[in-house]
C-alpha cells in the first residue's frame, strides 16, 4: 500500500470517535494491531492498540503515544495508521489494563 498519497489527519481529528477500529500497519505494511480506544485527545493522547490474536480473540491491549503512529485516510476515506514498531515490539510492551 502506498501511504504517501494518503491524507494525514489533523490534530483535531485525533479523537476516539475517528480512530477507534483503525487498522495499524507496521514497517513492512504488515497489520500490527487495531485501535481499541484513546485516552485523551490530540498530540498528548495515548492510543490503546489490540495486538495479536485473531478476530479480536486473544489480543493484547497495549498503550503507545499517538505521535508514534502516523494516522491518515486512504482514497476511500478509511482511517488507518502506520508505525515504525513491529508486531513483536508492540507485543513486548506491558499489557494495558482499563
Amino acid at each position: 500500500m502506498d501511504h504517501a498519497s494518503h491524507q494525514r489527519l489533523s490534530e483535531t481529528e485525533l479523537t476516539d470517535a475517528v480512530l477507534s477500529g483503525a487498522t495499524i500497519y507496521g514497517p513492512d505494511d504488515e497489520t500490527v494491531g487495531t485501535v481499541s480506544h484513546l485516552h485523551g485527545m490530540g498530540s498528548s493522547a495515548e492510543v490503546i492498540l489490540d495486538v495479536g490474536g485473531f478476530l479480536g480473540i486473544g489480543a493484547k491491549p497495549v498503550a503507545i503515544r499517538v505521535g508514534e503512529i502516523d494516522f491518515m485516510r486512504d482514497q476511500d476515506g478509511t482511517v488507518h495508521g502506520v508505525t515504525t514498531k513491529t508486531k513483536e515490539a508492540l507485543k513486548a510492551l506491558p499489557e494495558h489494563h482499563h
